[in-house]
Parts: structure tokens; sequence; C-alpha cells
């Protein structure tokens, strides 16, 4: 039987010269731009993508170099000193924005960024050093309907003297709407005068097309019913108060809630969120000074949520009003107003009543 022999193996593989420093800068920016154009063709907002490149060149400033040389030293490093005394908000998007991408370079570079400079791409966070969430914030317990009464009293008869009143009454109107049927700030904001459809329903609906998407997918639009009075308050606005801003009903695209400024063309603008917000401190100071400091346009939808909900209507179709995903999320805006451990606390003290009625 004659010997084998070794024979020389070789690599049938292309052979590559080390990236050069200008190649590995190119090369990270195709992968910046890619990861912007896959997370938009995902559907996702433009404010969400905008808001985790911001997260990501945070920690790409601070690290110096390519996110994908990262390793778990580093982020323990950056997780545990830099922004150890981060809000818990700050540190999940941070740790969110860096694992999505991540996950995105190793499904789409992962071999060519190996043959480039020799790294095997891993995401830095593993279940010891990732940033765990917790509650910072408080309970959020909305007025009662008493005050937010006495605050909407206050604010109309203010209307009567006041030296800005189209501003003014438009700021009362927006958040009334807020109140009464629960829209997000920026969702009233959005809203055209078109989007007021009176005809459907027995009430009248609002389109709501800027609708909040569930974890930054984009707008998601919903039909909401005008209960609460939500037709009288938009009547009395349309008719008496829009027209001191535009005097053109039909133009397209017109917004129900204007700005007093305006475009090039001479047609009012959009109002701001910022005008809203500080429309409704303005007035809470004035006539709710409890609520001076706490009262936002999000607290005046929990108030929304909860009072319906007291009212008898069924979390499913609250859920349906204020354009939840979840009816979980639903619930979280009701809580303080279920009675689940109260009646069950009434039911058990009943049957332990009951089995004691032979023995006394």
């Amino acid at each position: 039987m004659r010997g084998l022999a070794l024979a020389a193996v070789r690599d049938l593989r292309d052979v590559r010269a080390p990236a050069t420093q200008v190649e590995l800068e190119e090369f990270e920016t195709d992968v910046l731009a890619g990861y912007v154009l896959a997370r938009a063709s995902a559907g996702l907002a433009d404010s969400t993508i905008r808001g985790d490149v911001g997260q990501l060149e945070q920690v790409r400033d601070w690290f110096g170099r390519p996110l994908w040389e990262m390793r778990p030293a580093d982020a323990d490093a950056y997780f545990g000193q830099v922004l150890r005394n981060a809000s818990s908000g700050t540190r999940m998007a941070r740790a969110q924005a860096l694992t999505t991408y991540f996950a995105f370079v190793e499904l789409r570079h992962k071999v060519e960024l190996h043959a480039m400079t020799g790294l095997v791409v891993e995401c830095p966070l593993d279940e010891m050093n990732r940033p765990r969430g917790r509650k910072d914030a408080r309970l959020r317990i909305p007025p009662s309907e008493a005050e937010v009464a006495q605050l909407f009293a206050g604010w109309s008869g203010e209307l009567a003297g006041c030296r800005k009143f189209a501003p003014t009454a438009r700021n009362y109107a927006a958040a009334r709407l807020m109140a009464e049927v629960g829209l997000r700030v920026n969702e009233a904001r959005g809203l055209d005068l078109a989007d007021v459809k009176w005809g459907l329903g027995r009430f009248g609906k609002l389109y709501v097309r800027c609708g909040k998407g569930s974890r930054g997918s984009g707008p998601r639009e919903r039909m909401v019913p005008l209960v609460n009075h939500a037709g009288r308050t938009l009547r009395w606005f349309i008719q008496d108060v829009w027209g001191h801003f535009d005097a053109d009903h039909t133009r397209p695209g017109a917004p129900l809630f204007p700005s007093e400024r305006r475009n090039a063309d001479g047609s009012c603008r959009r109002v701001g969120d910022d005008a809203l917000r500080s429309g409704l401190a303005a007035a809470a100071s004035v006539h709710l000074p409890s609520w001076a400091d706490t009262l936002t346009p999000h607290v005046l939808r929990h108030f929304c949520a909860s009072q319906l909900y007291l009212s008898g209507v069924d979390l499913i179709s609250v859920q349906e009003l204020l354009g939840h995903s979840w009816v979980a999320t639903t619930m979280r805006y009701v809580h303080v107003h279920r009675t689940r451990i109260e009646d069950a606390w009434v039911a058990g003290q009943r049957r332990a009543a009951k089995r004691l009625e032979g023995l006394v």
C-alpha cells in the first residue's frame, strides 16, 4: 500500500487587502444610510427614525470609532458610567436604538465587515448589561369632573374681554376637544376643516389622519365620534371663531385650528402644539391654580377616558375612541376608577357572612 502524502491546501476565496481608513469611513456612512432606508421601508415615522439616529450619534461621539467595534466592556462603561445618572427613558431609548442598529448590521453586513476588518460583529448589549426599565413616572390621576368644569367655565368667561379673542378661543376649543373625545395634541392640530364629517353617525365624526402609530409605525387613521357635546364645541368654533383667522372655508387643506401666522400665499398656517400647550397652561394657572403646573393635554386625555368609563362606556369602546392598539394601554388610563379589588372584597365579605348564617 502506497503512503499518502500531505498536499498544500489553498483557500479558494478571494484574498482582500485590509480596508483603508477612508474606505471604512465611507462604508460607515453607507451603512447608516442603509439603516435609515431600511427603517423607512418598514413604515416607521420619520420622527422615530430621526430619534433613533440621534441616539446612535450620541453613542458614536462618545466611542470615537465605528459602532460595530463596540464590545460588551465598552457598553458596560457607557451605560454604567456615562449614563449612570440618566433617566431610565434615556437609557432604554439609547439601548434599544443600539440593539436595532446591530441587528441591522449583523443581518446585512456581517460577512462584508469581517472581510474588510476581520471583526465579527456582535451586539455589545447582552443579558448582563442591558438596561432595565423602571417606573420613574408617577401615577397620572386626572382632575375631577368639577375641577375641569371650573377650568372651562372660567376660561369661557375670559373670552368676552380678552385682548386676543381668536387665539384664546382656538386654544379653548382645542382643549375642550381633548377633554371631550380624548384627542392627542398633535392629532388636534393636524385636523383639517374638511376632517369634520357632520353627516357620519349619530353625532358626526372627526377623521383623525395623524393618529399615533404603535411603536413608531407611522400615522394611524381613525374615526372619532363627536360625543360628550364635542359637536357643539366644534360648531361654535367654526361658526363664530374660525372666520377670524381665514375667510375661505372651501380652501383645500385649510386647518381646523389655524395659527395667527400666514404662509407665503397668504393662507393661515397650522397652529403649533406649543401654542396649544402654553394656552392650556396659562388658563390652568388662572382658573385652576391647583393644577397650574401639572395640567397638560395628555392629562385631559386621561380625564376623557376616565369620565367615559365612569359613565358606563365599556373598555373596548374607550380603546377605539382613544386609538390604542392594545386594551391594556386603555386600562392604564382608567385604572384609578376601576373597582375590581373593592368589588372582590365586598363579594368575599358577603360569602363569609353567608357561611356564618347558620352558626350565629
